[in-house]
């Protein structure tokens, strides 16, 4: 890179129209390698003023009392969306049927919201059809399966010992997730699959908003649930349930919650919907970046505004520290993260496909769509790209990742059709 792109020495607050200008074109010509190597300051001052200025100076994003919407909530309590020329509003949800109606009414800007709920209403699924984009991926892996304390002690320890029960224990067993086209229907639906149960056949299956799965098994409305932390962790706290996997068991590093609004909010605040990402990246680097970032995060998020619990429901799993509730404690490396050197917050094409495979697989899609063509017009990756140059994150050369999940079954993106009917236990 030439010396006269390096020395640009921009004073933060400068937005003179002709100068800024002048440098987002630099900036823009040199390539997303280039802008990495410009100061933070001065790459601030190129995205935030003049007609890259955020259309809106406020946005209101909804989240659901969760341990994965930490990178939401501290792009705010941090401060670091001012630095990106925009306030953003956290607002708490109750339910994810909430958060999807609101996302759709335009109530909320955006959301931290479940992966498949966005791929819900974009094909019709599970409410009103609209069309609606993926901004970038906020956090991998963290959520659990957790199966009752009465289950456990019937041997019910894990899937092997689950299906056993099932064969031998002839009832109705009762499973919960937290939205019907959600990340956590599929997660414990794949899981039971593979240990040979057909949740469509030989469950009964509901719905509970995150928050309130621990008091439904207290009072026995359920045999299991898959929720995000720290329901799982809390259950076992409160002595009614036992970790049976961690979804990280079922696909290492697997996509989870996403940023997402309409694709309408898209194209008439592109300049505030890279502001978000750009912000909420930072944040999640932040969380990722140290220990004490991550107590600091957990404080933060276990307060009534946000979670409403204890700080020790959070802290031990977001780094890493597990027990199953039955004795056995265990350090796993793939626990939730939310930027891992930016590997995190991408969001890959595959990811967005694979959910409508299962949506397909599960009979919530009744016909094969183009999982391509809907993917594409989802997920906004030419925008995060932007997003990520304004933030300093580097971006993976491909838009598909390839993975092994629990089964031994590889997804790959390339076949969604023959990989959605690949599977001997679906909804048929």
């Amino acid at each position: 890179m030439s010396d006269r792109h390096t020395q640009i020495n921009l004073p933060a607050g400068d937005f003179n129209p002709k100068r800024r200008t002048l440098l987002q074109t630099a900036v823009l010509a040199a390539g997303a390698s280039t802008v990495s190597m410009i100061p933070q300051a001065v790459r601030n001052v190129a995205w935030a003023a003049g007609s890259d200025a955020p259309e809106k100076k406020e946005v209101k994003i909804g989240f659901i009392p969760l341990t994965d919407c930490a990178s939401v909530v501290m792009a705010s309590v941090l401060k670091i969306d001012e630095k990106y020329g925009i306030k953003i509003i956290p607002s708490k949800e109750a339910s994810w049927a909430a958060v999807r109606d609101k996302l759709v009414s335009g109530e909320l800007d955006a959301a931290h919201v479940l992966y498949g709920l966005i791929y819900g209403v974009q094909n019709g699924v599970g409410g009103p059809k609209k069309d609606m984009a993926v901004l970038m991926s906020l956090n991998n892996n963290g959520q659990a399966i957790t199966l009752s304390k009465k289950m456990s002690d019937k041997g019910a320890i894990d899937g092997p010992g689950l299906a056993k029960l099932m064969q031998t224990d002839k009832r109705e067993y009762t499973f919960a997730q937290t939205f019907p086209t959600g990340t956590h229907a599929m997660w414990i639906y794949y899981w039971l699959a593979t240990y040979g149960i057909n949740p469509m056949k030989e469950a009964k299956v509901i719905t509970v908003p995150p928050p309130q799965m621990v008091a439904n098994m207290r009072v026995g409305n359920m045999d299991g649930f898959c929720v995000g932390e720290p329901w799982n962790h809390r259950a076992i706290m409160d002595g009614i349930g036992i970790t049976a996997a961690t979804t990280q068991d079922i696909w290492k590093d697997h996509p989870e919650k996403v940023l997402g609004t309409q694709l309408d909010f898209v194209k008439k605040n592109p300049n505030t919907a890279r502001a978000m990402v750009a912000a909420i990246l930072e944040a999640g680097k932040w969380i990722d970046a140290s220990l004490s970032n991550k107590y600091k995060m957990a404080e933060t998020i276990a307060d009534k505004a946000y979670v409403n619990t204890g700080v020790d429901a959070i802290n031990q799993r977001i780094l890493g520290r597990y027990q199953n509730g039955l004795g056995k404690t265990w350090d796993d490396p793939n626990h939730m993260k939310f930027f891992n050197d930016g590997a995190v917050n991408y969001p890959y094409l595959s990811d967005g496909m694979w959910f409508m495979t299962q949506h397909k697989r599960w009979g919530l899609l009744k016909d094969h769509v183009d999982y391509l063509a809907i993917a594409k017009q989802v997920n906004q990756t030419a925008l995060y790209k932007e997003a990520a140059s304004m933030a300093g994150v580097s971006v993976p050369k491909s838009d598909f990742r390839t993975h092994k999940l629990i089964d031994g079954v590889t997804w790959d993106g390339k076949d969604p059709k023959k990989y959605a009917e690949s599977f001997k236990i679906n909804a048929a």
